[in-house]
């Protein structure tokens, strides 16, 4: 696919020929990798989730939006709205780039109510004219009628000394009566971390420091931070770029992960936690961002995929999706996620099973399709293998399996459909340790995203099987297991 130059990349909607909007949503609407239940462009190119809140009795969530195709360009802030984190609309786009601070996109940042208004901290892009990067920590407001005002000047107007212009994605919340903000930065070391600033108003920010961290030298760059409290503890999430793969771990190009420790001290900037952790196990996980809901629960949304790869889609002039919101929760200082309890709301035809299966692979008849809510309990297990097939036909299936003897959890897409980049591999494994397994998996057109005993481990993936693969099987290998499933179509 031919790629764009960089002044195609860099153009506003305005600056488009009359007719090519028109005629790439044309294109992307035939795409046969369209999802049915998953947030997703309506061409072009969704990153990063941003501004992530609940304000004037919805929710609202934007995300990163370049709308003239499947590469990283132009950015604008595009929102969506849902009263029940399930069912969401389309508002419009929501931040326009084009200011002298943020005229070559408006890049992520988070949102904070404030007096009656959802205020949104973004990091405004620009480049001079040798294309060096300058970065600026820019303010909008939205009212209840969904109208957002820029402001006239950025809120953070430098990058402070020691850290290069990779300096971006504000995160902000309210602590007593100040606010804060975790920004993603590199040291002029390059090396990755986040630093904190404080204000009593959002719009005077005071440079309180760096984080510190045991992590002095992890990664390159750290992108999206997220910091929250819960249950006696601080979390910090953030997506690290530029980590060296050990075995099972950081599998990907780029990861997502958190620390897990006390609560973050904001004068001395010492934040005690433990070792690093990956939020995901599967391939396309990154840039996540987190809200409080109004009775309290921390969800969280990420973008379901990755930056410098190249997805079967980008022929149809569109990529990527948002992943499902998912329930956070604290456990034996691990991160557990949950698919939110609103998502029953999709549910629709339902179908149950109760099965033994030995030695052989099963398929119903009854049990398959493209579009799907599936809860499987494995139990019995006196197998060396047992897991579930799906989107499967004759020469395709995606496979979530456990290796008994091994005790670990293999998600394979290697026969999944068209292929993706090499550079993220078809196979991804964890350390897992049950008796039981509860898989708990939400499949749609091109995805799927993989819930172990209630959230213990999660996978998620981009897949592009043909429409005709709709087969679910379940299998047991040298042995035998007990197969309890109910499915919901959607």
């Amino acid at each position: 696919m031919k790629k764009m130059t960089r002044e195609e990349k860099y153009r506003y909607i305005e600056q488009a020929p009359p007719g090519e909007l028109e005629r790439l949503r044309e294109k992307v609407s035939k795409s046969p990798w369209r999802q049915k239940y998953h947030i997703q462009p309506q061409s072009g190119l969704l990153n990063d989730p941003n501004g992530f809140s609940y304000y004037n009795g919805a929710y609202h969530l934007f995300y990163q939006w370049f709308p003239f195709g499947p590469e990283h360009g132009m950015k604008y802030w595009f929102h969506t709205i849902s009263k029940d984190l399930a069912h969401w609309e389309e508002v419009g786009i929501a931040i326009k780039p084009g200011g002298p601070y943020d005229s070559h996109g408006a890049y992520s940042g988070s949102g904070i109510v404030k007096d009656n208004k959802l205020y949104l901290m973004y990091t405004g892009n620009t480049r001079d004219h040798s294309w060096v990067r300058h970065p600026f920590q820019c303010m909008a407001e939205m009212d209840q009628h969904h109208s957002i005002t820029k402001f006239n000047q950025p809120v953070i107007s430098h990058v402070p000394s020691g850290y290069t212009d990779h300096f971006r994605d504000p995160k902000v919340w309210k602590s007593n009566e100040d606010y804060f903000c975790v920004i993603g930065a590199q040291r002029d070391n390059k090396t990755g971390c986040v630093v904190l600033y404080q204000s009593k108003d959002l719009l005077q920010w005071v440079f309180k420091g760096e984080i510190l961290t045991d992590l002095n030298k992890f990664g390159y760059m750290w992108e999206c931070p997220d910091y929250f409290e819960m249950d006696e503890h601080g979390i910090l999430l953030f997506s690290p770029q530029g980590i060296e793969q050990e075995k099972e771990k950081y599998n990907n190009i780029y990861q997502s992960g958190y620390l897990v420790g006390k609560p973050l001290d904001v004068t001395s900037r010492i934040f005690e936690h433990q070792p690093f952790k990956e939020l995901d196990k599967g391939f396309d996980f990154y840039a996540q961002q987190t809200t409080e809901t109004p009775d309290g629960r921390r969800i969280l949304v990420g973008w379901m995929g990755l930056p410098d790869l190249e997805y079967p889609t980008d022929k149809e002039g569109w990529a990527h999706c948002l992943t499902l919101p998912r329930q956070i929760s604290i456990k034996d200082e691990k991160l557990i996620q949950r698919p939110v309890s609103e998502l029953t709301l999709l549910r629709k035809k339902e179908k149950n099973i109760n099965i033994n299966v030995h030695n052989e692979t099963k398929k119903l008849g009854d049990f398959h399709g493209t579009a799907y809510e599936l809860i499987c309990d494995i139990e019995d297990i006196k197998a060396e293998r047992v897991g579930v097939e799906f989107r499967a036909s004759n020469n395709e299936k995606t496979v979530l399996s456990y290796d008994f003897i091994n005790r670990e959890l293999v998600l394979d897409r290697s026969l999944s459909g068209l292929p993706l980049g090499n550079k993220n591999g078809n196979i991804r494994r964890c350390s897992f340790n049950a008796q039981t397994l509860k898989i708990h998996m939400f499949v749609d057109v091109s995805s799927v995203e993989i819930f172990i005993n209630d959230g213990e481990e999660v996978f998620t993936s981009r897949i592009f099987p043909n429409e005709s693969s709709q087969a679910i099987r379940f299998f047991a290998q040298k042995g035998s297991a007990t197969f309890k499933a109910v499915k919901w179509d959607y």
